[in-house]
């Protein structure tokens, strides 16, 4: 069993609630919302060479979540722009003369606030606000041209999946089920409906078209959705969003997983069975550099 304690934390920088500190320093009451509900929301933002991407999309589901749990954003987007660039060229200048300044994660979160334990909401509180950032680390090159093995589950997650909660004791159990099987992800599915995997949305390519499940309450509405759409538009590939069966996601000729870690991300093997010919597919690679065009387009 291993623990993080304050001497093991990483001493890089992070800001929370009006400072800048470090992990190591960090500090927030035991009777914070987040802490004693999971009454919170998160967002997690890449940043290719110190350029935020997709940063205006990420803000806007950030206030979606915020407006769905009833508190006001503590700051407008450009307030969070200005903070999550001081922190991205902080943490470079924390790293090592000698070390390559890369690309970052910058991960938010905001809760409540502190109140004494009690389930209603309370009025008034203040939000507590939290930003970190990290190394981005993308799949290796093997992963890319090999593609990745997942498994299936149920989605036995709540009916809010559309809220990007800092509640994640459900994701966390179903990406458990793929640590176990030495799968890379949980591919879920509610009443034989493809919904998403315990990380990532899941997209299923048959035909030259590509599909994923719709945006409701069901489904976090990913970052990705918007560049998948557009991505596809552009290289003339057909898109569509609607219920997508199980056997429908057996049958495809092309299954990807998309997210911020992952980008685009290709799976060749699904319950030790081969997705198609069991070998990354064309889609994948137009979609995959259609990304990479992307980044350097869209990162500011």
């Amino acid at each position: 069993m291993t623990s993080s304690s304050p001497s093991t934390l990483p001493d890089t920088p992070c800001y929370l609630n009006g400072e800048f500190t470090s992990l190591k320093d960090a500090k927030i009451s035991v009777l914070d919302r987040g802490f004693i509900f999971g009454d919170g929301v998160y967002e997690v933002v890449p940043a290719y060479a110190g350029k935020l991407f997709r940063f205006e999309q990420h803000m806007a589901r950030l206030s979606r979540s915020l407006a769905e749990l009833r508190i006001a954003n503590p700051m407008t987007h450009a307030e969070w722009r200005e903070l999550t660039l001081k922190l991205i060229a902080s943490y470079d200048q924390s790293m090592p003369a000698d070390m390559e300044k890369g690309n970052q994660l910058i991960y938010i979160q905001v809760t409540r606030g502190v109140a004494m334990r009690d389930h209603p909401m309370p009025p008034g509180l203040t939000p507590t606000v939290f930003v970190m950032t990290n190394a981005l680390k993308l799949p290796g090159a093997q992963q890319r041209e090999q593609g990745v093995a997942c498994v299936t589950a149920d989605d036995f997650r709540w009916e809010k999946a559309h809220i990007k909660s800092v509640s994640l004791l459900g994701a966390v159990f179903s990406r458990q089920i793929s640590v176990d099987a030495g799968a890379v992800e949980t591919v879920m599915f509610r009443d034989n409906y493809l919904s998403e995997a315990a990380s990532s949305n899941v997209w299923v390519v048959k035909n030259g078209t590509v599909m994923g499940p719709p945006k409701d309450q069901l489904v976090l509405e990913g970052i990705r959705y918007g560049l998948m759409e557009e991505m596809c538009r552009a290289l003339g590939l057909g898109f569509e969003l609607r219920r997508i069966t199980r056997a429908e996601v057996l049958a495809a000729d092309e299954l990807l997983l998309s997210s911020a870690t992952k980008e685009v991300l290709p799976v060749t093997l699904l319950d030790g069975q081969p997705v198609g010919n069991g070998k990354p597919g064309p889609i994948y690679a137009s979609l995959y550099a259609a990304y990479q065009q992307a980044k350097r387009e869209q990162s500011t």
